[in-house]
């Protein structure tokens, strides 16, 4: 028979837990849905009415206005984002997974040093890296074009230690062997047998890469000066030090910035069953 007080402390806990749960999930939504309501109301609505607390509606007229200021920069500032958040993710997943690979299957000298070296580079901070980077692009003439945020974006000293964890737990060593006696190169071997069982996990390296391109706000605040290759959290940024002169930016500083987080939204949606693959993966190594 089931102890009734060994039942009674399981839902207790279970009823603990989630409550602990709501709590953490009202804490964290709170101020998304602040921004969604704030969003909607028109800018004379901002501070005349209770922030939480659905006034007249005018989302459609705010994204107008959001889309048409200043010649349309801010589609601009979304192309740029999106350029360097997709293609950046992508470049980057790929360089991780060559290394994460070549450092979990191959045996050479100075292996383990190389690794300790890549999870050096995950205590640095990104903030650190900033000056030193804009010297080096500035020697090389490459300050105030796409490439001084895409290239920085496409090194992943964390995607590296991932793909290794991931290429140490989904690719078999039998596989890599069976594959380079049928005569096949390291690199047809890689995108062939291991890049399709590593694919799973690789979405979650795209993901962390993706989400920190998108909200990269200080590397292109150091690195930019044309307002035309601004990405979408330093062209709101630069918004909102305007307002104090222009109070109608407000209005459009807060849609600008439910707009930049519905892709990111879209993308976890969209790429769930990938990601919750890959970090069951890397969990179970």
């Amino acid at each position: 028979m089931s102890n009734p007080s060994v039942i009674r402390e399981s839902r207790v806990s279970r009823t603990a837990v989630m409550a602990l749960m709501l709590l953490l999930a009202v804490y964290f939504l709170l101020p998304v849905y602040f921004l969604v309501v704030a969003a909607t109301k028109p800018q004379g609505d901002l501070a005349s009415t209770n922030g939480l607390v659905f006034s007249h509606f005018n989302l459609f007229g705010n994204l107008r206005v959001l889309f048409t200021r200043s010649d349309g920069i801010f589609g601009r500032w979304a192309l740029n984002t999106v350029v360097y958040a997709v293609l950046g993710a992508a470049v980057g997943t790929l360089i991780s997974a060559l290394c994460g690979y070549a450092l979990a299957k191959f045996r050479f000298r100075g292996r383990e040093v190389l690794f300790s070296v890549i999870l050096g580079g995950v205590l640095v901070p990104t903030t650190a890296l900033a000056l030193p980077l804009f010297l080096l692009f500035s020697a090389t003439g490459l300050v105030n074009t796409y490439l001084a945020v895409f290239l920085p974006s496409v090194v992943s000293p964390f995607g590296v230690y991932l793909a290794r964890v991931f290429a140490n737990a989904s690719v078999p060593q039998e596989l890599i062997e069976s594959a380079r006696l049928d005569g096949a190169g390291e690199f047809r071997t890689f995108f062939s047998v291991a890049f399709r069982l590593m694919a799973p996990a690789l979405v979650t390296i795209f993901l962390f890469q993706f989400v920190a391109i998108w909200n990269n706000f200080f590397l292109p605040m150091v690195m930019l000066q044309k307002e035309s290759l601004f990405p979408i959290t330093l062209g709101l940024y630069e918004w909102n030090g305007q307002t104090a002169r222009a109070p109608l930016l407000q209005q459009s500083v807060i849609t600008g910035s439910l707009v930049s987080i519905v892709p990111v939204i879209v993308v976890f949606v969209l790429l769930q069953r990938f990601w919750r693959t890959g970090l069951a993966a890397g969990s179970l190594k």
